[in-house]
């Protein structure tokens, strides 16, 4: 009896083992397809909620099609006058079929080259953004398709937040619904802000060649389209060498497509076209552009006429812009030379700032938007991160040479002097003790600390970080030197003070918050110190006053780029001269021509004459009577 039982469990386990065999276990495939499909599936379950939750609150697209009200934006200075007034150009509206084809393929070919395969969203050309971008190691190419353009454009502000990045696929998804592809190209194309307060391409031909998008020849279509990667950067009206340039690989794009042949494009890269020279303004204007382009920014989209209170001072500004003719004018020499400079109240309020010598010439921002090498202006980092870890004034080093992966730093004199100060090695500005101090702090901390002093642009970790060979802009700059002229606080530039709406409500207004230090006061203390020193005894001895200065010059290699960041009187000026197309300059160091030209408007300053020179008599204005 027993026997049976046992039998029948064998029989049992037969029949089981029979069934396992049927199934056989899975290979390393189908696991990893297996372990595809229970994340896809736990995505979907987790998506859907958080595509209600963004969805909740997306904008109305029902008005799509309807024209933007005009806005105007009147930007006035610190005293509260009118110093520039915007308002939004709306040209024709202009249907597909009157849309230019090479306006059509332009874009196209620039922007987003699958737009009639794809659905709102273009993976594949996604996937090849981020390849390139991993191997460029940074940001080159983006995988935006035309509709997130658009849904973003239209519907949404600039944060860059996963709520607006995700808002903007659902609406890009529900334009490819709505609309077909013609009809989404067409409000692109017709809505799109090209720069100078225009929208749409009829409205940017108007205001940039002086007739209608009807009209536009391939190289101007190349040009409009190539101005859609940054209106700021690209746009003729700002710096016609650059326009070019982004013009001619926008042909290339098109040749790549297929749109048009090589011959075709080389003709469009040798044509010139006319550019409206009334589109240009004032020198204010290099501020007042500044100003503007923020304002998306701060409030989103303007849809309504606004008032943008600034901290500009406007004879501040005239002073400025006069202090950077005159020294320039002066010698044959600098007739192809640019400048540009900053001046700040303490606090990171911009007083003034020049952007070039003249901007109906040039209305390149080359104060914000250029980045250059700051030279030997970049030791501050170097021997505050010093300071920081225990080294001092009377610290001793050698100045000789040395060699760090096959590259030796050479002093300006070309000599070597020995042993050293940091204090003299400092006002001096001597490259081998800049450089050795580094590599014994380690180059992380002086690129951490320039972080912490404001410093945004990147910054290379090579030996010669310490000559400042990375490029930075001149705006960041002179705020990260305010930060040791205020012992030691943090210092952000800024030059919007409030934005209001015609019916007077507050949209935005500047909160400056608690002070934060971010150096030591002992230290800052100590690099104030230095800082006099190179005025007093050092390479900035052109920019002596008969009150106390601070500052550091800053010369590149072959002479491309020359600076001086100085402060006093509670204020803070940074100051840089260069060519735009970075050849080198006769001889320019930073305490030549920068260092007299920052002398030249402190003068003005201090006497409170824009029609003072260095060469004017020694007048003041009488003393108020004490109270």
């Amino acid at each position: 009896m027993n026997g049976g039982k046992v039998k029948a469990k064998r029989s049992r386990k037969a029949s089981i083992a029979k069934l396992d065999k049927t199934k056989p276990p899975r290979t390393g495939l189908a696991k990893i397809l297996y372990g595809f499909f229970v994340l896809a599936v736990w995505g979907l379950i987790l998506l859907v909620p958080l595509v209600i939750y963004y969805a909740y609150d997306l904008p109305d697209i029902s008005n799509i099609e309807k024209a933007n009200s005009k806005t105007t934006m009147m930007v006035m200075d610190r005293n509260g006058e009118v110093i520039s007034t915007y308002g939004d150009v709306f040209g024709n509206w202009l249907e597909y079929e009157e849309i230019p084809t090479e306006q059509i393929e332009a874009v196209i070919a620039t922007e987003d080259r699958r737009f009639f395969d794809h659905r709102g969203i273009d993976f594949r050309g996604l996937g090849r953004a981020i390849f390139n971008n991993l191997l460029a190691g940074k940001m080159v190419q983006g995988g935006s398709t035309i509709s997130q353009q658009l849904a973003k454009n239209l519907y949404l502000n600039s944060n860059r937040t996963f709520k607006r990045k995700v808002q903007e696929l659902l609406l890009s998804f529900w334009l490819e619904m709505k609309l077909d592809k013609q009809e989404i190209l067409t409000i692109y194309l017709n809505r799109t802000y090209f720069g100078a307060g225009a929208f749409g391409i009829d409205a940017a031909s108007r205001t940039i060649f002086g007739h209608s998008a009807r009209e536009l020849s391939l190289t101007e279509a190349a040009m409009l389209a190539g101005m859609l990667k940054g209106p700021a950067l690209y746009s003729p009206l700002r710096d016609v060498q650059r326009a070019y340039g982004r013009t001619a690989i926008v042909l290339d794009n098109m040749v790549a497509v297929g749109f048009i042949n090589q011959a075709t494009a080389d003709i469009a890269k040798k044509r010139n076209v006319n550019i409206n020279s009334s589109a240009a303004g004032g020198d204010v204007r290099y501020f007042t552009d500044w100003i503007i382009e923020q304002v998306p920014e701060l409030i989103g989209q303007v849809g309504e006429p606004i008032i943008i209170h600034t901290t500009l001072v406007p004879e501040m500004q005239q002073m400025a812009a006069n202090a950077v003719r005159q020294i320039l004018s002066r010698q044959e020499m600098f007739e192809d030379t640019q400048a540009a400079l900053v001046s700040l109240d303490l606090d990171g309020a911009v007083r003034a700032l020049i952007g070039g010598r003249d901007y109906n010439e040039s209305q390149f921002n080359r104060a914000v938007q250029a980045q250059r090498q700051p030279g030997s202006a970049f030791k501050l980092f170097v021997y505050l991160a010093a300071l920081e870890a225990g080294y001092g004034p009377m610290t001793i080093m050698r100045d000789s040479p040395i060699i760090l992966d096959d590259w030796s730093p050479k002093n300006y004199g070309g000599n070597y002097i020995g042993e050293v100060t940091l204090e003299t090695a400092f006002a001096k500005s001597i490259n081998t003790v800049a450089v050795k101090l580094s590599e014994r702090i380690n180059r992380s901390s002086v690129i951490d600390l320039a972080k912490r002093l404001g410093i945004a642009s990147p910054l290379t970790k090579e030996p010669s970080l310490a000559l400042g060979t990375s490029e930075l802009n001149l705006l960041e700059l002179t705020a990260a030197y305010s930060v040791v002229a205020r012992g030691g606080i943090e210092t952000k530039p800024y030059g919007i003070v409030e934005i209001q709406n015609s019916a007077g409500q507050i949209l935005y207004r500047h909160m400056p918050g608690p002070a934060v230090r971010i150096l030591d006061e002992e230290v800052s203390y100590t690099m104030h110190s230095m800082l006099q020193n190179v005025v007093a005894t050092g390479t900035a001895r052109a920019a002596l006053m008969d009150f106390p200065v601070a500052g550091k010059t800053g010369t590149t290699q072959n002479y491309k780029d020359a600076l001086f960041i100085g402060y006093g009187n509670e204020m803070i000026n940074g100051v840089w001269v260069g060519k735009d197309d970075s050849t080198p300059m006769q001889g320019v160091t930073g305490g030549g021509t920068p260092a007299h030209i920052w002398k030249n408007f402190m003068y003005r300053v201090s006497l409170g004459r824009n029609d003072a020179t260095l060469a004017t008599p020694n007048i003041r204005p009488r003393a108020k009577p004490e109270q």
